[in-house]
């Protein structure tokens, strides 16, 4: 026999069409009080790149040796593939844009550039709003070669694999899991600012993850119209378009929304509280986007771009929606490139880029750009030695941060010498093992947030094990 709990027939609601869009609609519940700065407005914007973004075709080795040892040899067969050797190629040496940080070195003295299709990006370093972290990755405690070599290092768990690494990325655990530390993040903003609105506080725009699930946070599903509605509310299709439909929609609606009719059933007391409440929160929202006025920002005809619109439109409406906080989750697929790389990541970076070049330029429109970070993350990076055609998963990988309050136009983290055989690679394909770990990325991230290092240290076990909680490369971020 089959047993049915309440929580699944809640889960269950969600096959309905429109309680995606459900907001965290569960009390608070009782919480330890917290310190988080939550004086103005700041939204962290997460760009989810599903499959594994291969970094060393990203930020390509610029200096001569390193880069003919690259294509000449490490990657072959793919740069055979750009055809790099003839002048137009995006791969040729003469067509990559040289990086000319600024601040500390990281790199010794050695020198690297992004491909022409990541120019929006490049010039958004250049200008001081886009910095590059080098080498982060999942990672429990600082590792090298040769603790991996020995045994002795304590590794996360099912590396490599897409689902288990996305996993870890977002919650510090394998598939499976039930909080993000983004969600945790927000669990301790509500925590300490009562009046902020739980429900438009996370906001998923594309695939929902387990980023911004919370022990008492639910991400807002946003959509094109603002969020979805029961299709027999928002379409003329199921009941017509005449005065008498639309009374017969009003009365189905006031029905389904509203609590006068009573249920003695505890599960049907529970369907009929999150049925009503998602419709309410659903018709906030539209409402609020409703009355925006419209950016004059043209944004790409991409789904990432319509996804970064869409956070656009939702930060432009933060008031309306009384939220001081907000984390987006955003997300972009097809880079598990295991083949026909030279096809498939050269329009992905250009779609990426302009993207978040209109977003840039959305957010200076209504002067939120200082108050908003955009920042990557992915499966995992690719092995450095290609395939032939493509490249295999890996582990570390470089990430991009943006934002007016960003240290941009500099490096940070570490970024390898080509040769796989060195100690910053596995023995095995050439993986790079991280030295920043994803906890040092997120608190880096969630210091200009808000959290104090407390509250940072309860969402990040792990942190405790790295000698720096702060990887520097946002402006309020400590030394």
């Amino acid at each position: 026999m089959a047993y049915l709990s309440r929580r699944h027939l809640l889960v269950g609601a969600g096959t309905a069409g429109f309680s995606a869009s459900l907001g965290a609609l569960t009390g608070l519940g009782s919480q330890r009080a917290w310190a988080a700065d939550t004086t103005g407005y700041k939204a962290l914007v997460c760009i989810f790149l599903y499959g594994g973004m291969d970094h060393s075709d990203t930020v390509i080795p610029y200096d001569q040796s390193e880069y003919d040892l690259l294509a000449g040899t490490v990657r072959q067969g793919m740069f055979n593939t750009y055809k790099s050797d003839e002048p137009t190629s995006s791969r040729n040496r003469d067509n990559l844009l040289a990086l000319t940080p600024t601040g500390a070195d990281v790199t010794g003295g050695r020198r690297f550039a992004l491909p022409p299709q990541l120019s929006p990006l490049h010039d958004m370093f250049g200008a001081g709003d886009l910095a590059i972290v080098g080498n982060v990755g999942p990672l429990i405690e600082p590792t090298t070669r040769v603790a991996i070599d020995a045994k002795t290092a304590i590794l996360p768990r099912r590396l490599f694999s897409h689902n288990d690494q996305r996993s870890t990325w977002m919650s510090q655990s394998t598939e499976g899991s039930s909080y993000g530390w983004g969600g945790q993040f927000m669990d301790t903003i509500l925590a300490q600012q009562s009046g902020q609105n739980p429900n438009f506080s996370s906001v998923a725009t594309g695939q929902s993850d387990v980023f911004l699930s919370g022990r008492n946070t639910t991400p807002f599903r946003a959509t094109k119209s603002g969020a979805n509605l029961p299709r027999i509310l928002s379409s003329e299709s199921f009941l017509g378009g005449t005065s008498g439909d639309d009374e017969a929609r009003a009365s189905i609606r006031s029905f389904l929304a509203g609590s006068q009719y009573g249920d003695n059933n505890v599960y049907g007391q529970d369907y009929r509280d999150v049925v009503g409440r998602s419709i309410q929160v659903s018709e906030r929202m539209i409402e609020a986007r409703q009355s925006a006025t419209p950016f004059s920002t043209e944004f790409p005809d991409t789904s990432i771009a319509a996804q970064l619109k869409l956070v656009a439109e939702t930060i432009q409406i933060q008031q309306a929606l009384n939220v001081s906080r907000q984390i987006f989750f955003v997300t972009m697929g097809g880079y598990d490139t295991h083949d026909n790389q030279v096809n498939r990541l050269s329009p992905l970076h250009s779609g990426l880029a302009s993207a978040m070049a209109a977003f840039k330029a959305a957010m200076q429109e209504i002067d939120r750009w200082n108050d908003v970070t955009l920042f990557t993350a992915s499966d995992f990076g690719r092995t450095q030695i290609g395939n032939g055609g493509g490249t295999d998963h890996g582990w570390g990988g470089h990430q991009l941060v943006a934002g007016g309050a960003v240290r941009g136009g500099s490096l940070y983290g570490s970024f390898p010498v080509v040769d796989p055989s060195a100690p910053a690679y596995t023995k095995s394909r050439g993986r790079l093992i991280p030295t920043v770990s994803v906890e040092q990325y997120a608190a880096t991230l969630g210091r200009w947030f808000g959290l104090s290092g407390g509250e940072i240290n309860a969402t990040l076990p792990n942190l405790s094990n790295f000698n720096s909680s702060d990887v520097g490369f946002m402006a309020t971020s400590g030394t």
